[in-house]
């Protein structure tokens, strides 16, 4: 839990979404990048879960070297404690798993026994409730408010009223945690969110270009 307590807490988080950076030329990203950001955000997938692989544990080890800023591995997995450890070695430092995955609390405890933060991360389909059912064990909350897997894709309409009961929920249960929203992050959209409760974005096409 250290490093996301060492996070701002007096703006917005910028959690920096590599999937829409220059993929041919990574390193010279993460420079350019890495001073606005808090986070470097590396979408994962198993392929079922969302049909694409996107980034890898070896391209994360490769990453690792290039710069100090913290990687946070969106894993988008049905069974995501195997594919969690591999990050956890490649050099994640928080990695987040999905509420509708099977085994959630189990990559949980192997993230945590790694010695890395764990996150959560709730679809579109999914009631904002489902987050307390592992919210004792969670390190940051993910909201994603587009169909996952796409990008550029048009924040849905429903996304901040999401938010708002998401944090709702975490302070009713006193969880001082990162709130993040990932998904149709725009100039006009980054506003709303922040004012539903979200400490965070995940920020993609608006930072990259």
């Amino acid at each position: 839990m250290s490093l996301l307590t060492e996070l701002p807490h007096n703006r917005t988080l910028i959690d920096a979404s590599l999937w829409s950076a220059d993929l041919g030329a990574l390193t010279a990203e993460l420079e350019r990048i890495g001073p606005h950001a808090d986070l470097f955000h590396i979408d994962a997938s198993d392929t079922t879960f969302t049909p694409d692989a996107i980034f890898f544990p070896d391209m994360v080890r490769a990453l690792r070297p290039r710069t100090t800023v913290p990687f946070h591995v969106h894993l988008m997995a049905h069974h995501p404690a195997r594919l969690a450890a591999a990050f956890a070695d490649a050099g994640a430092d928080l990695i987040t798993v999905h509420a509708e995955a099977e085994g959630a609390q189990a990559a949980i405890e192997r993230i945590h026994a790694g010695g890395q933060a764990a996150g959560l991360a709730l679809t579109l389909d999914s009631a904002p409730e489902h987050v307390e059912d592992l919210l004792e064990t969670t390190d940051a909350v993910t909201m994603v408010g587009t169909p996952l897997g796409t990008k550029g894709t048009g924040m849905a309409p429903e996304a901040v009223e999401r938010m708002r009961a998401i944090r709702h929920i975490l302070d009713r249960r006193g969880a001082d945690i990162p709130l993040l929203a990932d998904g149709g992050i725009r100039q006009h959209t980054v506003p709303d969110l922040v004012a539903a409760g979200a400490t965070g974005v995940v920020a993609g096409s608006l930072l990259f270009g």
